[in-house]
């Protein structure tokens, strides 16, 4: 199983998660990608990150391809790390959430916004869609809700186990505080050259009524996928109501149609000016917890019976 990660804290959250770590194994010499192997589960897994500083749909779709050349017998990935996140009434959504892509009407959970055409007064129309993850990965999504309907999720325990066995990823595995977790109204701008939010108008914030718990919310939905950072709050408002997004993150689209996946963000802001790495490290490792409780749900034999990426594509190309 491929795991891809766009920035460094997720990979180190996501190799934090794993149950055993691998030696390294010879790559294809056009592979170019930096690996660490090892088990989740029952399952191998190899992980990779994107080029430092190098970022965007491009890179994640370069990233997929060249892993596919060393490791041929791939069946599906996941694209786990940190995203924006778009609240509404409807999806009461706060930093250190999760949100994973699920189909719904004609998209497969990911929608390049930012592919299309312009038509007339200036309305902006999406062209084509993205493939949706592999019946192997959303069965577990189901399961994964239902059981959540019964039991307590496991992901919470996997966040604070993090910090236990890996000191240096304490911070990771901290919740920054509520109080910390400001949603300001979509029309107010954070003040320009202001490395932080506390000279914010107060008056501002939107109020939403406190949690029983801290613990993260899993979201499922559609995932929004582009170029460019989000960091304005009416464009996100505008796109949520014009496409019902739940997150902006910038890799997806570049994988779903050549590396079936399943996209998994922690929500880390608010896709808005208000933007801050406060919480990058926490929300990565929540991300990375949901994929981890995910993958040790499927079992081994679902996956062998599942055809190899190599062999979907050539089906689709038919």
């Amino acid at each position: 199983m491929g795991w891809i990660c766009a920035l460094p804290i997720e990979m180190a959250v996501a190799v934090g998660m794993l149950d055993e770590r691998h030696d390294s194994l010879p790559q294809n010499p056009h592979d170019h990608n930096n690996y660490t192997l090892g088990r989740l589960g029952p399952h191998n897994v190899a992980i990779a990150c994107l080029p430092a500083g190098v970022t965007g749909v491009t890179s994640a779709a370069r990233v997929a391809s060249q892993m596919r050349l060393t490791f041929t017998g791939l069946r599906f990935g996941l694209m786990v790390g940190i995203g924006g996140g778009v609240p509404s009434e409807e999806n009461d959504i706060r930093l250190g959430d999760v949100v994973v892509s699920q189909p719904a009407g004609t998209s497969g959970g990911v929608i390049q916004y930012d592919f299309g055409k312009t038509v007339q007064e200036g309305q902006f129309e999406r062209t084509g869609s993205l493939n949706r993850p592999p019946d192997v990965l959303l069965n577990a999504v189901a399961n994964l809700k239902a059981r959540h309907l019964v039991d307590e999720p496991a992901l919470a325990r996997y966040v604070a186990d993090l910090g236990s066995k890996h000191p240096r990823l304490r911070m990771a595995s901290t919740y920054p505080g509520v109080e910390h977790d400001q949603l300001f109204q979509v029309d107010y701008d954070h003040p320009v050259g202001k490395a932080s939010c506390i000279d914010c108008d107060i008056d501002r914030v939107v109020r939403r009524a406190d949690r029983e718990e801290q613990s993260p919310v899993v979201h499922y939905g559609l995932i929004a996928s582009g170029n460019q950072v989000m960091r304005d709050g009416q464009t996100r408002e505008r796109l949520r109501r014009l496409m019902n997004v739940l997150c902006f993150e910038m890799e997806a689209a570049g994988l779903m149609d050549d590396f079936p996946c399943l996209v998994v963000r922690g929500i880390c802001d608010y896709a808005d000016s208000h933007k801050n790495k406060q919480w990058q490290a926490y929300a990565a490792a929540t991300a990375a917890a949901y994929a981890k409780e995910l993958l040790n749900i499927i079992p081994s034999s679902q996956v062998v019976s599942t055809r190899q990426i190599g062999e979907m594509a050539s089906k689709t190309g038919e």
